[in-house]
C-alpha cells in the first residue's frame, strides 16, 4: 500500500495550491478519503474527509469556504485545492484512506508520507 502526496510548497498568504495523494495497492474507491494536518509543534488535525463516490464531503471550520477535497476513481488520486491560503495553514499535510469511513474518525488504515506547506510573505 502507497500513498503518495505531493504539491506542497511555499506560497504567500492569499495564494493557492494544489495537493495531490497517489494511492497504489489498494482498492482506493472503496476508502474514504482524508485530508490531516500537523503544524509545526503541534498535534494532528483533521482537515477533510471525502466518501467513496465523492458526493459527502466534509471540512474542519477552518478551511471551509477555502478548501475543496475532492477524488478521481479512475485514477486513484485524492485532491485538495487550497485556496486564500493564510499562515495558520502552515503545516505538514497528509492523505489518510480508511474503508468502512466515517466523516471524522479516530484512526486510519493507510497513512501517506506528508507533503510540507508554507505559508509566509
Amino acid at each position: 500500500v502507497q500513498l503518495v502526496e505531493s504539491g506542497g510548497g511555499l506560497v504567500q498568504p492569499g495564494g493557492s495550491l494544489r495537493l495531490s495523494c497517489a494511492a497504489s495497492g489498494f482498492t482506493f474507491s472503496n476508502y474514504w478519503m482524508y485530508w490531516v494536518r500537523q503544524a509545526p509543534g503541534k498535534g494532528l488535525e483533521w482537515v477533510s474527509t471525502i466518501n467513496t463516490s465523492g458526493g459527502s464531503t466534509y471540512y474542519v471550520d477552518s478551511v471551509k469556504g477555502r478548501c475543496t477535497i475532492s477524488r478521481d476513481n479512475a485514477k486513484n488520486t485524492l485532491y485538495l485545492q487550497m485556496n486564500s491560503l493564510k499562515p495558520e495553514d502552515t503545516a505538514n499535510y497528509y492523505c489518510a484512506a480508511k474503508s468502512y469511513g466515517v466523516p471524522t474518525p479516530a484512526d486510519y488504515d493507510y497513512w501517506g508520507q506528508g507533503t510540507q506547506v508554507t505559508v509566509s510573505s
